[in-house]
């Protein structure tokens, strides 16, 4: 499956830059770093999600599907941004691809698979020596073809997509990915720790129940 990196950008000590943007407002000291450190703690365990708008998060997601990254793009709250492995200036011919779990189990849907992906990369090349630009002849390549993306955006938003995205109804792929986003995330400082495991979680969690349609049974509906 893919990697995530996270990059320098992103503060070490996210709840003392909360705690230090609040302190301002409130016109407090804010010269001591656990006095903030504490501040934060005090505003997001009261739900003042206006401060975690001060922390942005920058990552580097590689390894995951074009199809995946595009609905990560459909989150915009927050002004987030975003660059995009470039299908007009990057090579192709050998690209990556996810193969779902449920083409793994079994062996024929497996090689049918693989088959199709082959075709598809073999187009992709003949279309490069007929001298047809990577750009035009990119069309071609699958929404199951990896990519990498650089992305940016503000601790709110994050938290906001875990609720939806950690969902046992949300697609496979996407769960993995902020697996790999709450792991990476953890193991950055532990101020980040703490935010992982108090904040980013799935939206049943906050009411041990379901509004889900189609609800996993995890809890009783809403």
């Amino acid at each position: 499956m893919g990697t995530v990196t996270i990059l320098s950008e992103t503060p070490k000590n996210p709840l003392q830059v909360i705690g230090e943007m609040a302190g301002i407002c409130w016109e407090s000291p804010v010269d001591d770093a656990e006095k903030n450190r504490k501040r934060a703690l005090n505003c997001i365990e009261s739900g003042h999600g206006r401060v975690l708008e001060y922390v942005d998060v920058y990552l580097k997601i590689e390894g995951y599907s074009a199809r995946v990254i595009r609905e990560w793009y459909t989150h915009i709250g927050g002004a987030p941004t975003r660059l995009q492995s470039s299908t007009r200036y990057v090579d192709g011919s050998n690209f990556s691809y996810v193969i779902p779990p449920s083409v793994l189990n079994d062996e024929n849907s497996k090689n049918e698979y693989l088959s199709v992906m082959e075709t598809i990369r073999s187009g992709y090349v003949k279309l490069l020596e007929m001298n047809i630009p990577k750009e035009d002849a990119a069309n071609v390549l699958p929404l199951g073809m990896t990519t990498k993306i650089v992305d940016k955006r503000n601790l709110r938003n994050l938290i906001d997509m875990s609720r939806q995205r950690m969902c046992s109804r949300a697609y496979h792929e996407y769960r993995a990915l902020f697996s790999d986003i709450r792991r990476t995330l953890s193991s950055y400082s532990d101020e980040w720790k703490w935010i992982v495991e108090n904040q980013l979680y799935a939206k049943c969690e906050e009411t041990k129940t379901c509004k889900e349609a189609k609800s996993c049974g995890r809890y009783p509906k809403a």
